[in-house]
């Protein structure tokens, strides 16, 4: 992931077991408000989101329960 952004957050997101999971919640946590880029990876179930601005978990959290998926912790 190249792009630069100045607030990088990190979560986990449990339940993605294929592609199509990473694919749908990229997707939902790609359409909040001042976010860059998303990297969510598979295995660990790791979601990177890098943003131009401070983004609240809670809007993380909607997002990926949007996709179909939940937060861990």
């Amino acid at each position: 992931m190249a792009v630069q952004a100045p607030f990088r957050t990190h979560v986990t997101v449990t339940g993605m077991t294929c592609r199509h999971c990473v694919m749908s919640v990229t997707e939902e946590v790609s359409e909040i408000d001042g976010v860059s880029a998303v990297d969510a990876d598979l295995d660990s179930g790791r979601v990177t989101v890098l943003a131009d601005r401070d983004i609240e978990p809670d809007e993380i959290a909607a997002a990926v329960h949007e996709a179909g998926f939940e937060l861990v912790g």
